[in-house]
């Protein structure tokens, strides 16, 4: 179901309001459910990467407009060796033809392997990524508006991890933007 209107990126939940995040908001294109789950199965577990494609086209219209630079949610080199590729990149790559903003692919790193965040709970999943991941090159991202670019966000955890560590190296400001986006935290979505 898409996430329409203006109204959708201005507004906070009840929890961020008690503890304003980090992130300068999560920007995404449908919000989680029995259809908007098929697409990053298809892309991550089927392999179809062609699917990276139709994701971007939605997620491109909910960039923010003063996006600098995209960078994707890295995969541990040995989930990406076993994949093949990284969805996120494939995501950025569809969005940045589209804008003309660059990706930057390799930016940050996933230096610590994670296991799958999946049946976590919320409290699980952000020791569970806790430092797994540096900025390659912090002058790449400094004083930089920033978008970091995901498939679904969940909990927070992994894009909490990934904010923190890209503030850390100088950037300006870091957004979130995503295929889906679940509203219900029952601690039972994806990865994230």
């Amino acid at each position: 179901m898409p996430l329409g209107g203006d109204h959708v990126g201005q507004t906070c939940c009840g929890p961020c309001l008690a503890e304003p995040p980090r992130h300068a908001g999560i920007h995404a294109a449908v919000a989680y459910g029995p259809i908007a789950r098929q697409l990053p199965i298809r892309l991550k577990h089927g392999g179809r990467i062609g699917v990276a494609e139709t994701m971007a086209g939605p997620m491109t219209r909910r960039l923010p407009p003063d996006a600098e630079l995209l960078v994707p949610v890295p995969l541990h080199r040995w989930r990406l060796w076993r994949r093949g590729f990284n969805q996120s990149v494939l995501i950025g790559e569809g969005i940045a033809r589209r804008t003309g903003v660059t990706l930057a692919r390799d930016a940050l790193q996933r230096v610590r392997a994670t296991p799958l965040l999946r049946g976590l709970s919320p409290r699980q999943r952000r020791a569970a990524v806790t430092r797994a991941f540096r900025v390659a090159d912090p002058a790449a991202v400094k004083g930089r508006r920033v978008v970091l670019v995901d498939d679904v966000y969940t909990t927070g955890a992994t894009a909490g991890a990934c904010v923190r560590a890209l503030l850390a190296a100088g950037a300006m400001s870091v957004a979130i933007l995503c295929w889906a986006r679940v509203i219900d935290h029952d601690g039972g979505g994806p990865d994230d």
